[in-house]
């Protein structure tokens, strides 16, 4: 698998950063942050930029999100204590559907990236996205990924 881009691998290049702690119980048996572990950080800097999307809060009753694909680039160890960094921003949109670009740092290397498709369901199909959900996505846009 190719290393991802450049531009991937730097946390100012995304809109929403945070710090999120490691735990023992996330090791594997060489010592290192499993797999999983490494998915359900990802997981919670998803959620901190989602939080940030008002038309997602805001949304109709029979609207839904789901994430469709879900790609993790293994770059490095991760390692127990230390807290690690998620990196997390709006990439690719599409017509139903949209990105999520986030890379994972720790001691100031990057360790993973993590592409993530969702998409938006209305009454159990895909809809087009509303037009103030790509308003607010477009806000918090991945500066290179707008040249995609």
């Amino acid at each position: 698998m190719p290393r991802p881009e450049g531009w991937r691998l730097d946390a100012a290049n995304y809109p929403v950063r945070g710090d999120f702690q490691t735990r023992f119980q996330d090791l594997d048996v060489n010592g290192h942050i499993n797999n999983v572990a490494f998915a359900a950080l990802f997981e919670g800097g998803r959620v901190m930029l989602n939080r940030q999307v008002n038309a997602l809060a805001n949304r109709p009753s029979n609207e839904r999100t789901m994430v469709a694909d879900l790609h993790i680039c293994y770059l490095g160890e991760g390692n127990f204590p230390d807290p690690v960094e998620i990196a997390s921003g709006f990439g690719r949109l599409g017509g139903t559907s949209w990105t999520i670009f986030q890379a994972m740092f720790q001691n100031g290397r990057t360790i993973a990236t993590c592409d993530t498709v969702i998409v938006c369901r209305t009454d159990g199909q895909a809809k087009p996205l509303r037009s103030e959900l790509i308003a607010e996505l477009t806000a918090r846009m991945v500066k290179q990924s707008r040249n995609e």
